[in-house]
C-alpha cells in the first residue's frame, strides 16, 4: 500500500500573481528539511503540495519535519490508489482499520478535483459510506458531530484516502518576506520574537552579545541551542557573537548608573545595524515587550530607536508574559531559556534605572564614550557560527 503525504497551502493561495514565487519557496524549504531522511520527491498541483516516498524514505520523520515548516496550513498522510472505486474503498477498508475499530460514528468526505472521474462527490460519499457500514457493522453515521471523518481526494496523480488532517506551522514560507537581524539573547522573549518573524517569512541572520568573563561558553552555548529549535521552523541561519564587555566596563566607568541600560542598549542597536547592513538586511528584530522592564517603556524605546537608521521589529511588544511563555513552550524553547546561565544583559544591572529618560541626557552622557571606536572593536572581534535545526 503507498503512502503519500498530502500538504494544504496556507494564506499564499491568496498571493495572486506572486503565488507562484510562494510555491517554489516553499517546495524548497520542503526538499532542503526532508533531504537528510532519505529521497523524496515533492511536486505541487491544484493548491497541494505532494510528498512522495522513495527508496525506503522516513515517512514518520517526515511528518515531523514537515509539521515545523512554515506556508503549511495542514497536511495528511495519506493511501495513494489508482482511481477506480473497487480500489478506493478497499484502500479505504485496510488503511483506516484501527481508526475505523476505535470510532462509533463517522461520515465520508469527498472531493473530485479531477472532473473525468465518472463519479460525483456525493456519489463517492455514498458508495464509500455503504462499503464502511458492511464492513464495520457497529459503525453508524453521525455527519454533524463523528468520532471519525473518512477523507477521499480524486486528483490528477490518482486517489487519495486519509483521516483527520494534522494542523501546520501556517505562515508564509521562510525567505519570502526579506531578511532581518534578530538581537538574541538567552532568555524567553527573543527566541519567540525570532520564531513570529520567520513566521511571516522573514529569512534571520542572528546576532548575540557575549560579556567573557562575566558570561560564560555554556551561556553562548544556550543561545546556539534555542536558535537551534527556531531553525526547525525558519531554517539554517547565521548568527553573530558579539564581544561586549568592553563596551560595558567603559559605560559603567564613564556613564550614569541609571542609564547604563539604555547606553547599552543603544551599542547594541548601532553594532546590529552593522551587521544587518553587512548582510543584506532591511530591518533588526528584537523581543521587547511595551513595560515588560525599566529598558522597556515607550520612552526608553525612543531612545534606543534612536541610535539606530533601520526600521525595528517587535513582534512581542503588546503581549503579556504569559503569552510569549506560552508560545515558547510551543516551540519548545521555553525549557532551554531557564537554564541558568547569565547573558549580558543580566550583568552590570542599575539598582534604580531610569524609566522615563530623555534623548537628550542619553546623547550627553554618551558623550564621554568613543562609540565609534568602541563599535569598531565589536565588529573586529566578530564569531560566526552556523546554526542548524536540532532535529
Amino acid at each position: 500500500m503507498d503512502e503519500v503525504i498530502l500538504i494544504k497551502l496556507g494564506e499564499m493561495v491568496l498571493k495572486g500573481l506572486n503565488r507562484g514565487s510562494f510555491e517554489a519557496a516553499l517546495l524548497k524549504n520542503i526538499r532542503r528539511r526532508l533531504l537528510p531522511l532519505g529521497g523524496f520527491e515533492v511536486k505541487s498541483a491544484q493548491s497541494t503540495v505532494y510528498v512522495i516516498p522513495r527508496g525506503g524514505a522516513d515517512l514518520d520523520a517526515a511528518e515531523e519535519r514537515i509539521a515545523k515548516i512554515f506556508g503549511i496550513i495542514a497536511f495528511s498522510r495519506a493511501c495513494a490508489v489508482e482511481k477506480k472505486m473497487p480500489a478506493i474503498l478497499e484502500a479505504a477498508g485496510e488503511y483506516l482499520k484501527n481508526d475505523l475499530l476505535a470510532a462509533k460514528t463517522f461520515k465520508v468526505e469527498s472531493k473530485r478535483s479531477d472532473k473525468i472521474f465518472p463519479l460525483q462527490s456525493p456519489q463517492i460519499s455514498a458508495q464509500m459510506g455503504e462499503y464502511l457500514l458492511e464492513k464495520y457493522p457497529h459503525l453508524r453515521v453521525d455527519v454533524h458531530h463523528p468520532d471519525l471523518v473518512v477523507r477521499v481526494e480524486i486528483r490528477d496523480f490518482g486517489a487519495y484516502v486519509h483521516g483527520q488532517p494534522l494542523r501546520g506551522a501556517g505562515g508564509i514560507p521562510a525567505g519570502t518576506g526579506g531578511k532581518a537581524a534578530v538581537l538574541i539573547s538567552g532568555g524567553i522573549d527573543s527566541p519567540v520574537a525570532a520564531w513570529m518573524m520567520a513566521k511571516r517569512g522573514i529569512e534571520l541572520t542572528a546576532v548575540h552579545f557575549a560579556s567573557p568573563p562575566y558570561t560564560s561558553e555554556r551561556a553562548e552555548q544556550k543561545v546556539v541551542d534555542l536558535l537551534s529549535r527556531v531553525s526547525e521552523y525558519s531554517g539554517r541561519m547565521t548568527m553573530f557573537t558579539v564581544p561586549f564587555a568592553h563596551v560595558q566596563e567603559a559605560i559603567m566607568q564613564h556613564c550614569p548608573e541609571e542609564l547604563f541600560t539604555l547606553i547599552m542598549r543603544s551599542f547594541m542597536m548601532r553594532v546590529s545595524e552593522k551587521i544587518a547592513e553587512q548582510e543584506g538586511c532591511a530591518a533588526m528584530i528584537t523581543g521587547e515587550s511595551l513595560g515588560q522592564v525599566a529598558s522597556q517603556t515607550l520612552p526608553a524605546l525612543v531612545c534606543t530607536d534612536a541610535a539606530a537608521n533601520l526600521p525595528v521589529l517587535r513582534p512581542l511588544i503588546g503581549m503579556d508574559k504569559l503569552e510569549i511563555i506560552n508560545i515558547s513552550r510551543k516551540i519548545d524553547t521555553f525549557d532551554i531559556s531557564i537554564e541558568p546561565y547569565e547573558d549580558c544583559c543580566t550583568v552590570f544591572t542599575p539598582k534604580h534605572p531610569r524609566t522615563r529618560p530623555v534623548l537628550a541626557d542619553l546623547l550627553e552622557a554618551e558623550r564621554a564614550l568613543d562609540c565609534a571606536a568602541l563599535t569598531e572593536e565589536c565588529l573586529n572581534g566578530l564569531k560566526l557560527t552556523k546554526i542548524y535545526p536540532a532535529r
